[in-house]
């Protein structure tokens, strides 16, 4: 790091997003995701930090972060958004329910709902290690007080601060057992929020009490774990700045966050391609003034060789130090020194153990909620109707998940909708026994979490129906709130925070009552 040009200390400070997959036809989101060439350029050229990836499975990644080690002429920090465990993002891995099924044990049980979530960030932290991942960017802190929260929603740990500083700090506590890094987000917190930043620019007009009181807390309980980066909101905090986003703002990164609070880490942008940020200057702006404002790390950059040369501008014109640069050179070296002084070694054998299955199994166990008294029969011809936010873009759903094929083998064939179409069944002659099966939660660029209007008006006549025989839901708690309080009491119902395939097993088990199959003990779904 001592004898870099100043072209180079830059690209230090700078992680850009690339695909997990192999080769470049795989791309899926090439406005965002460098190609081969590309990065072989930016990663030696002009010395990149590091990369954030997203997509592939686990043996790809693996494959993948020791090509992309080997172009870079300094170890790379590697990154990706694994809050709900590896198999969030990478095939293989291990998928854990979504933090709020947390905050639903907290509710009886918080010494174990913490048990859980360290153990969480323990799995998480050794099998992102086991691919070559080093930096996972989580926890994620949020005080999600907002039910129409579209993009934190069942991400964060609940909605009472103090629960959410210590689960959240559990989660922390997880991962500092191995060689990695961690990452709080999204400060100065996004839980009370109804718009996602990802789309545009959210206010929050709390009062400074307000925030200490709520947003800040879980933020303090991981500064005092020495966590080692939080990540950026953009919001804006009028009670802070009213006129630049959190990302962009001195008065909250450093006045705030580092002088306040203490906080002596990494400070990383949330990717500055995002409207929230994006739509308030130009790209070049964008860069120069969120390393004035504080930040470490530029988290994709809509161009990274824009957002270089622009710094290096800034420095010539004086508006930015180099020795300002320097200052976050150190801490992204000292990130580093903590990843690479480490000898320790990672067995691919080590994902998806039946260790880390077992805390899966007892994490849903323990969330999941079903009222079934009348289990549902096996009927001759039977429809399974099942909805999802984005049918294009459901990773949790195929042919071969639990929730088509376990209703399947009681005769309930699957007609699969999404939200937007489901006004399709509307005034539909419905003669045949069906279930309903919703998946719905908050994702980022969905710009709602919860029922549509033209869902709602299809699901209280669904609701109505004689011929309804069980509604399972997966994903929002608050979608939950809203059947409950339809749902007509013979129906059975059952309830998941997660939407993968165990999740979809658990319910469907529950439901159809199937529990010669279930052995929750031996946390094994058989």
């Amino acid at each position: 790091m001592k004898n870099l040009s100043l072209k180079e200390k830059i690209g230090q400070l700078i992680v850009v997003r690339t695909t997990g997959y192999l080769f470049d036809h795989q791309i899926r989101y090439p406005a965002w995701e460098a190609n081969q060439q590309q990065l072989q350029t930016w990663l030696w050229e002009y010395n990149i930090g590091g990369v954030i990836l997203l997509g592939g499975s686990c043996a790809e990644i693996a494959q993948r972060t020791k090509q992309l080690n080997q172009w870079a002429k300094t170890p790379l920090l590697v990154a990706a958004d694994i809050e709900e465990g590896v198999g969030q993002r990478f095939t293989g891995a291990s998928w854990f329910p979504p933090p709020m099924a947390l905050a639903q044990i907290a509710q009886d049980d918080l010494e174990l709902a913490k048990k859980y979530a360290e153990e969480m960030g323990k799995i998480t932290a050794k099998e992102a290690l086991c691919m070559g991942v080093n930096w996972i960017l989580a926890p994620v802190v949020d005080v999600n007080n907002n039910p129409d929260n579209p993009v934190i929603n069942v991400r964060a740990f609940g909605d009472n601060p103090e629960v959410v500083k210590e689960l959240s700090s559990a989660f922390i506590r997880g991962t500092q057992s191995y060689p990695i890094l961690n990452g709080a987000k999204h400060f100065p917190g996004h839980g009370d929020t109804s718009t996602d930043s990802h789309l545009d620019l959210p206010v929050i007009s709390h009062s400074q009490a307000r925030l200490q009181d709520i947003e800040l807390v879980p933020f303090q309980g991981a500064i005092a774990l020495n966590v080692d980066a939080i990540m950026t909101a953009h919001l804006l905090v009028s009670a802070y700045d009213n006129q630049n986003p959190a990302t962009l703002s001195h008065r909250i990164l450093t006045e705030e966050l580092r002088h306040n609070m203490g906080f002596e880490g990494l400070i990383v942008t949330d990717a500055l391609i995002m409207g929230g940020v994006a739509k308030y200057a130009p790209p070049e702006k964008i860069a120069v003034k969120a390393l004035q404002a504080g930040a470490d790390i530029l988290l994709m950059p809509e161009n990274p060789l824009v957002a270089i040369h622009s710094i290096i501008e800034a420095v010539e014109k004086g508006e930015i130090s180099e020795s300002r640069i320097d200052e976050s050179l150190q801490r992204v070296s000292k990130a580093k020194e903590k990843l690479f002084k480490s000898q320790q070694s990672f067995s691919f054998a080590e994902i998806s153990s039946n260790e880390s299955q077992q805390v899966i199994n007892k994490i849903l166990f323990k969330s999941n909620q079903i009222s079934a008294l009348n289990p549902i029969k096996k009927v001759g011809e039977g429809i399974n109707l099942v909805v999802v936010d984005d049918l294009l873009n459901c990773d949790f759903l195929d042919r071969q998940t639990p929730s088509i094929t376990i209703p399947d083998s009681f005769g309930y064939h699957a007609q699969v909708f999404d939200q937007r179409n489901l006004y399709m069944w509307e005034n539909q002659p419905i003669s045949k026994p069906f279930i309903l099966q919703v998946f719905v939660r908050g994702n980022p660029f969905r710009g709602t979490a919860g029922l549509s209007a033209i869902a709602l008006k299809t699901y209280e006549q669904i609701l109505k129906n004689p011929h309804l025989q069980g509604i399972m839901v997966y994903g929002s708690p608050y979608v939950l709130d809203w059947f409950k309080n339809q749902i007509p009491t013979r129906i059975p119902w059952g309830f998941s925070y997660g939407q993968m395939a165990i999740a979809q097993q658990t319910i469907c088990n529950g439901i159809f009552q199937i529990s010669a199959n279930l052995d929750i003990t031996k946390g094994n779904f058989l």
